[in-house]
Formats: structure tokens, sequence, C-alpha cells
């Protein structure tokens, strides 16, 4: 075979390896791509409903839940919720102590006092209500809180919080030494005070300095202690009316239901607060307040507010150290450690 045969028949060869290469490329890539074999995520379990029983006083620590309470029927809601107004706080305390009650909204200070008595088996979960106290008086002299020098204020709560924040603010404004407070046991003593001698001057709590203000036209709130103490302090703490508290077994079962009643307290106050005349109806329906007009003149002084994590942690615990410091029994003896506050 000459050297011409051998190149021919070498060329054929590579030829038909060539082909055979690509039928043997072209049947590898008509086959399905192999796979991993799925995997699936299990489903989580389906979070069951639970009934969350919540407690409030009846007046402005209330007011923000009034919508929610009124609308509670046609809301979409995972959880099934019963509300109770009680009239003062010691009917609350011990339905939390003994498992009766999940949710609570309190004064400030009586949180840290149940804190202290369930050796931490409470936490709160928000900041309801602001300050609520207001002067209220008829003496055009009486613009600012400096003002106060050289008259008598009549007021009520005497070895409670009023008195330790009226104080606290008198001494930060140096007028301390200047001002007599006397007290009376109840607002509407305050109201017969300053009805009689309109230049007489009250410290009112709301609803009383509206309804003051509603039946004697002579009387005005001059003073919001609330402005005052924004004005005066510069530790981030704020002048605090109510908070919301929760028992830790409920949070450490229905975190969720948890979740999901802050959600709806949070919408509950900004519907107060965008139109108190709407929902000044449902806060007479609930027995918050007993007129609609107080109520819808009232709410805006109230300071209804749904403050949570490090901003409820920062006014909160400044606040208690200030009642602390006036009387360490204010808040149960000892301030609450840090896990009082649920930061979500």
């Amino acid at each position: 075979m000459n050297s011409s045969h051998k190149t021919m028949l070498h060329s054929w060869g590579v030829a038909i390896m060539t082909m055979l290469l690509a039928l043997v490329l072209a049947a590898c890539a008509s086959q399905p791509a192999a796979t991993e074999p799925e995997t699936t995520e299990p489903e989580a379990a389906a979070v069951e409903p639970v009934e969350v029983r919540v407690a409030s006083l009846k007046g402005p620590t209330s007011i923000g839940l009034a919508s929610f309470m009124g609308n509670v029927d046609s809301l979409e809601l995972t959880n099934t919720y019963t509300f109770t107004i009680a009239t003062a706080a010691d009917e609350i305390l011990p339905s939390v102590i003994q498992g009766e009650t999940d949710i609570a909204l309190v004064p400030a200070n009586v949180a840290a006092v149940l804190y202290n008595k369930t050796e931490g088996g409470v936490s709160v979960i928000d900041i309801n209500t602001l300050g609520v106290l207001n002067i209220v008086t008829g003496d055009e002299s009486i613009q600012q809180f400096s003002d106060l020098a050289g008259k008598t204020v009549y007021m009520t709560g005497k070895g409670a919080t009023p008195e330790y924040a009226m104080n606290y603010l008198l001494g930060k404004a140096g007028i301390a030494d200047q001002v007599t407070l006397e007290f009376k046991s109840e607002p509407t003593e305050v109201v017969q005070a300053i009805s009689a001698d309109t230049t007489a001057v009250g410290l009112l709590p709301q609803p009383f300095a509206t309804a003051a203000c509603i039946k004697n036209e002579a009387l005005k709130a001059v003073i919001d202690l609330t402005d005052v103490w924004a004005a005066t302090v510069d530790d981030g703490s704020q002048f605090l009316t109510g908070v919301t508290v929760v028992r830790n077994d409920f949070l450490a079962e229905h975190p969720e239901a948890v979740a999901e009643f802050v959600a709806q307290q949070s919408a509950s106050v900004d519907a107060a607060n965008a139109d108190p005349a709407a929902v000044a109806p449902l806060v007479v329906q609930a027995g918050i307040i007993d007129a609609e007009g107080v109520a819808a003149k009232a709410i805006p002084g109230c300071h209804l507010v749904c403050i949570t994590g490090e901003d409820m942690k920062t006014a909160l615990s400044g606040y208690l150290q200030t009642l602390f410091d006036s009387d360490p029994t204010s808040v149960g003896g000892k301030l609450p450690a840090d896990d009082f506050y649920w930061l979500g």
C-alpha cells in the first residue's frame, strides 16, 4: 500500500471517529440531567388560637384600648379577647398574680411593684399613656411652670406618684421652697376649690381637668406636666401614667398572641388620637368616661401612646428611678432588673 492509500485510510478513520464521538455527545445531551432528590421543609405547626384576658383601669390608661374593645368582633384576629375595666389597681393585681389575667394596663409604678411581688413574673410590653396632670386655674398670670412661685397648689396624691413628680419638677425649677402643696382626697374636691375661687390653682388629672374647664369657662388648663418634664429632664425619661404588662408564663407560651395584642393596641391608640370625636362614644360605651363631650376634648390631653422596645425602656426606667429616689416603696422597694423590659 502506497503512502497515498495510507493517508486516505487515515483520513477516513479520523472522520468516522469524529462522527461516532458526535453521536455519543448528542445521545448524552438528550438524556435528562441528574437532579438531587427534592427535600421539603416540614410545615410549621399552625398556631392555635388562645383567649387573651385583658384588664385595665377606668380612666386615661384604658382610652387607648377603646377602639380595639369596641370593634373587636369585626377585626381579623387570630385570638379571642375578653376585656375587664376595673376601678382600682388593687382589683387587677391579684388577678394577674393568680393567673386570671394575662395582660394588664396599670400605673407605671404599680407595674414595678407587681414585678417585685411576683419575683420577676411579669414584663412590661409598652407604655400606653404619658402624663395626664395639668395645672388648672383662672389666674391669667400663670403661663409657665415657674409662675407657680408664691402660689398654693391644690392637688391629690399625697404620698404617691403625683406628689413625687410635682416635687421633682419644682426642685428642677428651683422653686420647691416657694410653692405650697395642699392635698385633697379626691379630684372633685380640687375642682370645687378652684371653681369657688378661680384665682386658685389646682393640679388635676384628665379627664377632670377638661371637665372642670367645660363646666367653668373661667378655668383653663394652662400647664401640662408632661411638657414640663420633657423640657426639664435630659436623660431620655418621660413623665408617665400607664404601662402594659404581661404574665411571663403567658408570654412564653403565646408570644404571637402578645405581638397581636400590641399591634391592635397601637392601631387603637392611633384611631383615638386621629379622631377623638369618633372614638369618644366607644370610650363611654366601655365605661371609661361618662360623657362623650368630655371624652372627645380630654383625649388630646391624655397623651395616648404605644411606646415599645428601647424607647420604652429608656423612658420608663428613668421615670421609675425618679420615683425610687423619692420613695423606694413606690416601686416595690427596688428597681426592676433588665428582664422587666420586653423588647420584642
